[in-house]
């Protein structure tokens, strides 16, 4: 299933899910309050929420063509954001490119940094470039919604607590954060000012048939102004999801609505590919970034 959260002409704003792309379900109108009006509360209590999906007869009642509503963040809210940088190739691109070397801890451990998990922005939302940044850059990402409560999981039974996937541009001040980074603590201001995810989270069950070894096989790429820029694959992780939800449970509890993402692909962003094949992103520039059966997550630089 493809969950969304939508707004409606209306304005009110809901949680639901896509049938085939052209419509929209606003999962608590259909279900007559059954289930929830958000995301995150569905999350909480998503095997019997999932469970009594099975058994709803759908009608035409709080069913809405996709032209008629607007798509938000499919999770607005979530509890909390963890970044990993589990992208070989992109790391060590990104470190050659300042005049490092790899370090041997990469390969130790999984590393993350929370982000603003209230700077979320959703498919189509114009994303404001900080105003002292002049090296603004998109990092193309895909991002797992954890859907059940679990304290040091182990990456053997790590699957059973991821809900979905989605798009993740984790939006960067590249400039700010290359100044904060010198004093060794951060990514902050360099990377809080905006996360965009979407357009909607897939269940990992519709994943299943794209399945190898180190997650799935599933192409990513990334355009600017509909130029190709990016271009890599989930299978590339160095470090599987699995691995990463073993590390930031490691003596702490994940949450149903935590939203982890991958760190960015190799050749996913423009530090690591360089100014010589793009500048920085400018005001009106369109990224737009893709991945295999997660869909478009389209995002305009204001």
């Amino acid at each position: 299933m493809k969950f969304v959260t939508f707004q409606k002409e209306d304005g009110s704003i809901r949680a639901g899910w896509m049938i085939d792309h052209s419509h929209v379900i606003d999962m608590h109108k259909a279900s007559n309050g059954v289930l929830p009006k958000d995301m995150f509360s569905f999350l909480e209590n998503q095997t019997f929420f999932l469970n009594y999906i099975s058994t709803l007869s759908i009608t035409e009642y709080g069913v809405y063509p996709i032209d008629k509503v607007l798509l938000k963040a499919p999770l607005p809210n979530p509890k909390s954001f963890r970044d990993f940088y589990a992208f070989e190739e992109h790391v060590k691109t990104a470190r050659e490119n300042r005049g490092l070397e790899m370090i041997q801890e990469w390969y130790d451990i999984p590393v993350f940094y929370f982000s603003n998990h209230l700077a979320i922005k959703g498919p189509n939302e114009t994303i404001s470039r900080p105003k002292h940044c002049h090296w603004l850059d998109y990092e193309l990402e895909i991002a797992c919604v954890i859907g059940k409560e679990g304290m040091d999981i182990k990456a053997e039974n790590a699957d059973d607590y991821i809900f979905g996937y989605c798009i993740l541009n984790d939006w960067s001040a590249r400039d700010i954060q290359r100044k904060e980074m010198k004093v060794g603590l951060g990514p902050a201001k360099g990377k809080d000012f905006a996360t965009s995810v979407g357009p909607y989270i897939v269940t990992k069950d519709e994943l299943e048939k794209y399945r190898v070894e180190n997650g799935y096989d599933l192409t990513m790429t990334a355009k600017v102004n509909n130029v190709l820029l990016s271009e890599g694959n989930m299978s590339d992780l160095y470090y599987s999801f699995a691995e990463m939800i073993e590390r930031a449970s490691d003596g702490v509890t994940l949450y149903p609505g935590d939203l982890i993402g991958s760190g960015t692909v190799g050749s996913g962003c423009i530090l690591e590919l360089g100014t010589d094949i793009h500048r920085w992103l400018e005001l009106g520039d369109e990224v737009e970034l893709e991945i295999t059966a997660l869909g478009s997550l389209k995002n305009t630089v204001s």
